[in-house]
């Protein structure tokens, strides 16, 4: 896999086993399958777009390269020179860059590049591309080109669901009444829920305790009083 730059590192659990579909389910099959086409992913905060992108690049191994576009990065357009050589490459937050003529330049030249090379394409943002500002009307006719999959929020079930495979992965068991302990007294998006669950497991292990109703009740209580 190509280097990551500094700051940014796939999450070890980001695979398709832990993916909870919910209505997902032909973007996952997209994702999958044999296609060549560039695809671009749109959907809310939290609804596994990044999940499934750094998914991919788990699943292709060595080939793949991923990159985030997010601001706090504070990357450079020259970021992303290079990985037009990966055989997968997914990039993420794309619609944080739009209205910067370097970047957008820089993605043009990226996805001929890529392309040329016969490269897998995946993009994701928040908006469609069609209702991204970009300034370069070349970078905009590829990011149209794309095929587009919205990426929808699970329901409650499907938060549930997710919630229960993240915590198999860990090695945790989570009975049904613990997990609707937790559905009902947490905050309804999955970053929160992950959030917690990966507190909740750590604090589990220090204590030397089972993921009991008791335990996540003092647990919680715990984390509330300290919070500022």
């Amino acid at each position: 896999m190509r280097q990551i730059p500094l700051g940014l590192q796939l999450r070890s659990r980001a695979v398709f086993a832990n993916f909870s579909a919910g209505e997902n389910g032909e973007v996952l099959a997209a994702l999958r399958g044999p296609g060549r086409h560039p695809l671009w992913l749109h959907g809310a905060r939290g609804s596994g777009k990044t999940h499934l992108l750094q998914a991919m690049c788990a699943e292709a191994g060595e080939a793949a390269g991923y990159l985030s576009l997010d601001p706090q990065l504070a990357l450079p357009p020259a970021a992303l020179q290079g990985y037009e050589l990966c055989r997968v490459l997914c990039l993420d937050d794309l619609d944080a860059v739009a209205g910067n003529l370097a970047w957008e330049q820089a993605l043009f030249h990226l996805f001929n590049g890529a392309t040329e090379l016969r490269s897998r394409l995946v993009f994701a943002s928040r908006l469609p591309p069609r209702q991204i500002s970009w300034v370069l009307e070349d970078w905009r006719s590829r990011a149209l080109a794309c095929v587009l999959y919205s990426v929808r929020e699970l329901d409650e079930n499907g938060r549930a669901e997710a919630l229960r495979l993240r915590a198999a992965q860990r090695g945790l068991d989570l009975p049904i009444e613990t997990l609707d302990y937790l559905m009902k007294r947490m905050p309804r998006d999955l970053i929160s829920l992950f959030e917690m669950l990966d507190a909740l497991d750590e604090a589990s292990l220090v204590a030397q305790r089972r993921l009991t109703i008791p335990f996540i009740r003092d647990a919680l209580e715990r984390h509330a009083r300290t919070k500022p």
